[in-house]
């Protein structure tokens, strides 16, 4: 048996399967996240652990012998939170998430120095770590004084599992320090926002084992002693992983709380400039490129509370035949934007409404808003050498019809439902423990799930909705600095 965990915004997903990769069995337990100003987002490490606890010990009540025969633990989580110990390991601060934009201006201030572009291939992104720990440096002397290990979310839940100070090179790409070409620590970048190499954990492969499991927790939960624990991904890495997207130019959408457009290269081709990602991959010689939106299912959902009512209802009152554009532009930048416009400042929008203008319309422009910026996305992408025909959906997002039919239309690509199962980052997470406990060739456990649908494009909107997204994307000049 091999065990996934997968640290996400809304909660731990604990999830076992067996040597031929069938799911056995799942768990989750909730995450709340803290907002106590504008632009923040914060999470209690402590919460991490509890969540996991939660997860795994409803996994042992119900199938504590399937967990007991457990060989390898993979981990996934989400990406470039700022988790700070002190020299006795303990947490100093509640740790700032991927969406805690409060370090903008440290972000434009590192990302002026050439170097983070150079070396790490990418924008220096309010999001990413580096620019919450010269925040800290900035606004909580007396916090910083005290660090001694800065840890990614995932890396801080491996810290308790194993003991071990462990990171991997899909999650370090994302925090502004990681010479992403060479795939190990800049001296740099560390240099360069008052840190060294000392503040940083040690770095594997994702596929490689980071430790073993602490003999104490083996024991509360029914394992044999020297159980793998291997440096897994990020979320996006390890739902790659576990959608197969593991080969050059293999992609996926992901319709999650944000919205990912992510693609796997076989070589690093950065193009900073684009606000395109370039990360490693999870996998040792592969590279992915990634667009990023803030707002994705978070932004139906936004609405859907809004009018009181459930998003699953409002996207299904739509049907499955797919309608031309609804009327009503929707800028879905409720958090600020990442791809293609790295803006922390700007918010989304509403324009066009009118008397007409009711849920159903309100739910499409939601829809055609998040669409928009993901053929944002694609642009920015394309602009960086990538080149797609075809993209599996993933995500909550993609059990509406109506929207998958929409994005084929809008990108202009081939839109793949995977048949039934859960190919998300838990899984992908189980698959890299399994390559690390094997010790096995990743090509032979890494591939995709099989196609149940295809989507393709309604070519007779594809005019319409071109016009509207040509709309869609002069209204942020003009509303930028409002």
């Amino acid at each position: 048996m091999y065990l996934g965990i997968d640290l996400g915004t809304s909660g731990v997903k604990a999830l076992l399967v067996d040597d031929d990769q069938n799911i056995v069995a799942s768990a989750n337990a909730s995450l709340t996240v803290d907002r106590p100003a504008p632009g923040w987002s914060e999470q209690d490490p402590a919460d991490w652990i509890e969540a996991t606890k939660q997860a795994v010990g409803s996994l042992k009540e119900s199938h504590a012998k399937q967990l007991s025969a457990t060989k390898g633990i993979g981990l996934s989580g989400q990406m470039h939170g700022a988790t700070l110990l002190d020299t006795n390991a303990d947490v100093i601060r509640p740790c700032m998430l991927w969406n805690d934009t409060r370090s903008h201006q440290e972000a434009a201030a590192l990302d002026e120095n050439p170097l983070f572009r150079k070396i790490s291939g990418n924008i220096v992104f309010p999001g990413f770590t580096a620019p919450k720990i010269v925040w800290v440096k900035d606004n909580e002397p007396d916090a910083f004084a005290r660090l001694s290990k800065v840890l990614l979310p995932k890396d801080y839940l491996r810290f308790w599992l194993t003991g071990e100070f462990v990171s991997e090179m899909s999650d370090a790409s994302g925090t502004s320090w990681l010479d992403v070409e060479n795939r190990c620590w800049s001296d740099d970048l560390l240099t360069a926002s008052g840190l060294d190499e000392s503040f940083m954990p040690g770095l594997v492969e994702g596929s490689a084992t980071s430790g073993i499991l602490r003999n104490d927790l083996a024991s509360d939960w029914g394992m044999r002693n020297g159980v793998v624990v291997a440096g897994g991904a990020g979320d996006n890495a390890a739902s790659a992983v576990g959608m197969g997207t593991v080969n050059a130019e293999d992609a996926f959408v992901s319709l999650g709380t944000s919205g990912v457009l992510f693609a796997a290269t076989d070589a690093y081709r950065p193009k900073p400039e684009s606000a395109v990602h370039t990360f490693c991959h999870a996998l040792p010689g592969m590279w992915h490129q990634m667009g990023v939106i803030l707002s994705a299912t978070d932004a139906l959902n936004w609405y859907a509370g809004l009018v009181g009512k459930d998003a699953a209802d409002l996207t299904a009152g739509l049907g499955t035949d797919l309608k031309g554009p609804s009327g009503v532009i929707f800028l879905p930048y409720l958090s600020g934007e990442r791809t293609p416009h790295n803006d922390a400042a700007i918010r989304g929008a509403f324009i066009g409404l009118d008397h007409d203008s009711d849920d159903l319309t309100l739910t499409r422009s939601v829809l055609e808003g998040v669409t928009f910026a993901l053929r944002d996305n694609l642009a920015a992408l394309e602009s960086a050498g990538t080149r797609l025909t075809s993209i599996t959906a993933v995500g909550g997002g993609s059990r509406s019809i109506y929207w998958l039919e929409l994005i084929a239309t809008v990108l202009g690509l081939q839109v793949k439902i995977p048949a039934d199962g859960d190919f998300g980052a838990a899984f992908g997470a189980t698959r890299l423990g399994m390559i690390a406990e094997r010790n096995c060739d990743w090509q032979d456990i890494c591939v995709p799930p099989a196609t149940d649908t295809i989507i393709d494009p309604e070519t007779a909107l594809t005019a319409k909705f071109e016009e509207q997204w040509q709309r869609y994307r002069s209204i942020y000049s003009n509303i930028k600095g409002l």
